[in-house]
């Protein structure tokens, strides 16, 4: 196993590009050709978004009505009685969401809820049974997944199955890590697309299970990203676990599976090329760890120009949603994002620790001094893409649903109350709410289920003394977690 994080070679089937490009490196079964990126910066859409180093953050809320302009209460209106057809490219947050968010339009409200759906259905289909012969595999077949999960009327088809393997060796674990069941690629159908308003490809992955990609999530050093072959960009730095996870393969088997990557590009190349001509968007979705190899999918698309494919002067749109996501990489990952015109959309639960991770500390919020003075250390501060959708849910019976995907969707499901104007001024310091209601819980509480979230930090504890290796870089996030991890298990 062989990581793939700088300029990793890709087994693209189906690409092709217009001009005199030449191409990497040819193979048997396709070639792969891969354009030069033009010096133009993308649409200007994201200029009031851009201006501020941290991201947009809004507080969802389905009772209220915010105060508004004439043409915004004008727009809010004609919203109200528009098909998602018709406002497919809003949902998609081609406007980033505006007069969307606050309050939740409904429309937009069940498509978040549609694409976690998809994300659940990760989990359902993923076989935790340690003696089953598809242990750590979907456990279905691609033409019956969506009926097993009981989503058989969501109008979309399987296409491909999704494996990682991370690039990380446990010394308490036996042998290597191999590639495991990550997620699937779905394509809407020709009734779905009537509905719909475009062709939609679906791309969602679940979050951390195996104890590898546990250690991977840990590796939270800042490392050049470097997927455009022809710009490096070392400024683009994102967290090596991530992308170990993405770009490692198994190449010291000769049978072994390509990386995440290569598999992705692959069939979304694939799926382009077959509904060349159509109205087309890409959406993808995770949960906790999946969301950030969502992210940095939707970032390799758009660097590399696939979105392009079917008309250079018209992206295709990108789109994560984000479900209790990590930050990714730094503000030059979130700038060129931007550049590029990613739009993502996290769903936040106030109280979700793992939201605030990683850069705890040095993040968007502390590179820049009295919005003046910007500190030397700012290029290896983390950073949060996109428009920031803020949910509040907490369970005393339950501290652990504060992360599950299914206390996100219900969260939506409900209303969702307005927070008062200091909260929102202070909705970055969450991290701090959280320990504290944490703290106030934990010596308060007494009769609670604490079981799972016990397991869960006693399983990181293990790892953490049984392996101080160099991946365990940033002591900020280690001493945060052994401080939770002592509240909690003592």
């Amino acid at each position: 196993m062989a990581s793939k994080g700088f300029v990793p070679k890709l087994s693209v089937n189906h690409v092709s590009f217009s001009g005199d490009r030449k191409p990497l490196r040819s193979h048997s079964f396709g070639q792969v050709f891969f354009p030069r990126r033009s010096k133009e910066q993308a649409s200007s859409s994201f200029s009031s978004f851009t201006q501020s180093s941290s991201s947009v953050s809004v507080v969802a809320s389905v009772n209220t009505i915010p105060t508004a302009s004439t043409s915004t209460a004008k727009f809010a209106r004609s919203v109200s009685t528009t098909t998602l057809a018709q406002l497919w490219r809003e949902i998609q947050g081609c406007n980033n969401w505006e007069n969307l968010v606050q309050p939740l339009h409904p429309l937009l409200q069940k498509e978040i809820i549609r694409y976690g759906e998809f994300v659940t259905a990760c989990y359902k289909a993923f076989d935790l049974d340690p003696n089953s012969k598809r242990h750590l595999s979907c456990k279905y077949g691609k033409n019956n997944m969506f009926n097993q999960v009981g989503m058989g009327d969501s109008g979309y088809q399987v296409t491909k199955y999704i494996y990682a393997t991370p690039d990380v060796n446990i010394p308490i674990q036996n042998g290597s890590a191999c590639g495991r069941w990550i997620g699937y690629v779905a394509v809407s159908s020709d009734d779905a697309v009537k509905r719909l308003g475009r062709r939609d490809i679906v791309i969602t992955f679940r979050g951390t299970v195996t104890n590898h990609e546990w250690a991977a999530n840990f590796m939270s050093s800042l490392t050049p990203a470097r997927l455009d072959p022809h710009n490096p960009r070392p400024d683009v730095k994102v967290e090596s676990g991530f992308l170990s996870l993405y770009t490692s393969d198994e190449s010291d088997n000769k049978f072994g599976l390509e990386s995440c990557r290569e598999q992705l590009l692959s069939e979304v190349s694939r799926l382009l090329n077959k509904y060349k001509g159509e109205e087309i968007s890409i959406s993808l979705a995770g949960h906790s760890m999946g969301s950030s190899l969502a992210l940095l999918l939707a970032y390799d698309i758009s660097e590399l120009g696939l979105n392009k494919l079917n008309n250079p002067s018209t992206n295709i749109p990108v789109t994560v949603f984000s479900f209790g996501g990590p930050r990714v990489g730094n503000a030059g990952f979130k700038e060129r994002c931007e550049e590029l015109g990613v739009k993502v959309l996290r769903i936040v639960n106030v109280n979700d620790p793992i939201t605030k991770l990683p850069g705890i500390f040095l993040n968007e919020n502390f590179r820049v001094l009295g919005g003046r003075y910007q500190f030397p250390w700012s290029c290896s501060c983390y950073a949060h893409v996109g428009v920031e959708l803020v949910l509040d849910f907490f369970n005393m019976q339950n501290p652990s649903c504060v992360h599950d995907l299914e206390a996100y969707i219900s969260s939506l499901l409900s209303k969702c109350p307005k927070r008062s104007s200091s909260e929102e001024e202070h909705h970055h310091d969450h991290g701090l709410d959280f320990l504290n209601k944490a703290n106030e819980l934990l010596l308060s509480g007494q009769n609670f289920n604490m079981l799972p979230l016990k397991i869960a930090v006693s399983n990181i504890i293990n790892l953490v003394e049984s392996q101080r290796a160099e991946f365990f870089i940033n002591e900020h996030i280690l001493g945060w977690m052994n401080s939770v991890a002592l509240y909690i298990l003592f």
